[in-house]
């Protein structure tokens, strides 16, 4: 039997969380903070995933109307979240692109150290040209300069770690610096790696360098192509079946019965896509302003347009729709003709969706399945309500799991975090 590998993301504001919510709190308190991580860690957890956002994100030239506030320093936060667990591992968000190589090993190899061995890196290269606007370099790199500059600075960081103290230079097209480390090798060896990358070069890269990558295929089928794509990436890197770990991300509305589950998620869903989100996610489809387009009302009578990306320069959601913008817009036409839908409707219908939703053991069972059949090897839960929204799935989700054995009862004592995932250790130098 596969293990289950669980974590949970902090996601901060954005159209997943529903901040409006009466039992939504604090994005910002280090309780908020501190209550979801130690509730992942009493669910026996793998590790606790902060997202972070250099910039508010903007779209159209106007601030999304559900990013109404920053997110904290991440490392900051999981430096003190380190005093107040003991086990789950920490994982923060750093971009490769505006980052200095020196600025990320040290803060990481410092986070390891300070939790004896829990830290992780969500090893991002940034898409967009607002966050690009925020640091000097003025602008968001070209694709391909992207994952250059990602490995190169990889490379050095995986260099500093570890041969420790010492002289140390390094020549690259994007990354040239020498002189004198002063840190010895973090517990792990090297933090712990993750990527979320669907492209082939985000695929390629992370059956090079990562030891876990994120995905959005939340079906079998679906979860089993990808599964089988990037695992079967990793012989000609060296690389062994279990040293990259699948893990997509999940939400999940969990009700006493099925029909109960799904009735709170069709609120949910609503919750999270406003009118105002409607409008920002059909944009970035017909790659367009619809500002005169009522998102209660019938979908636009233009056309979309194909080619380059003006609306949200850099935007992945947007990009996504590149060379099939008119077949995506025909359907949903044929679609909202058919049902009679808004246009807020049919986004709430193709752009917000649970992973998983259902009684305990309805969920429980999907999870185990997804497991067992390859098409993951565990999930990152995202849940809608910050910092309680975890609270239920420990509770009720958790011991189904772990009656199956599936999911460890408790932590191995002393373990690092890449113990916990069952990845190798590397050697030092």
């Amino acid at each position: 039997m596969k293990p289950v590998r669980l974590a949970a993301h902090f996601p901060g504001v954005n159209n997943t969380t529903v901040w409006s919510d009466p039992a939504a709190g604090s994005h910002i308190a280090f309780e908020s903070f501190a209550q979801l991580a130690q509730a992942a860690e009493r669910g026996r957890f793998d590790f606790f995933f902060l997202a972070e956002g250099l910039s508010l994100r903007e779209h159209g030239g106007h601030l999304h109307d559900l990013d109404v506030v920053g997110r904290p320093d991440a490392m900051t936060i999981l430096a003190a979240l380190a005093a107040v667990t003991e086990h789950l591992g920490l994982a923060a968000t750093l971009t490769t692109t505006y980052h200095e190589p020196l600025e990320v090993a040290r803060q990481l190899a410092t986070l390891d150290h300070l939790s004896a061995g829990r830290a992780a890196w969500n090893l991002v290269t940034s898409t967009d040209a607002v966050t690009g606007a925020n640091f000097r370099r003025g602008a968001y790199l070209p694709y391909e300069d992207r994952y250059a500059r990602a490995t190169e600075l990889l490379a050095l960081c995986d260099q500093l770690w570890r041969d420790g103290p010492g002289p140390f230079s390094v020549n690259g097209d994007q990354v040239s610096l020498q002189g004198d480390w002063d840190l010895d090798t973090p517990p792990q060896g090297r933090p712990v790696i993750l990527q979320a990358g669907d492209s082939d070069g985000g695929r390629e890269f992370a059956a090079a360098h990562a030891d876990a990558i994120f995905t959005r295929h939340a079906s079998i089928p679906d979860g089993q192509k990808f599964y089988n794509d990037v695992k079967g990436r990793l012989a000609k890197h060296g690389r062994s079946h279990d040293e990259l770990l699948v893990l997509p991300g999940a939400t999940f509305v969990l009700g006493d019965t099925d029909a109960d589950a799904a009735e709170r998620a069709e609120v949910v869903r609503y919750q999270q896509v406003s009118a105002g989100t409607a409008r920002v996610f059909a944009e970035q489809l017909w790659n367009r302003d619809l500002s005169e387009y009522d998102p209660e009302g019938p979908l636009p009578d233009v056309e979309p347009i194909e080619g380059e990306i003006t609306i949200a320069p850099g935007s992945i959601p947007a990009r996504a729709f590149a060379g099939k913008r008119h077949e995506t817009v025909a359907q949903l036409r044929a679609m909202a003709e058919g049902e009679n839908l808004t246009l807020r409707d049919l986004m709430v219908r193709t752009r917000a969706r649970h992973s998983f939703v259902g009684s305990p053991e309805t969920v429980a069972q999907t999870i185990f399945d997804h497991v067992q059949q390859d098409a993951c090897d565990g999930f990152i839960l995202v849940p809608h309500i910050t910092p309680g929204g975890l609270d239920d799935f420990v509770d009720h989700v958790v011991p189904l799991l772990q009656e199956r054995g599936a999911l460890r009862a408790d932590y191995t004592p002393g373990a690092t975090l890449r113990e916990h995932l069952g990845l190798p250790t590397p050697a030092r130098a």
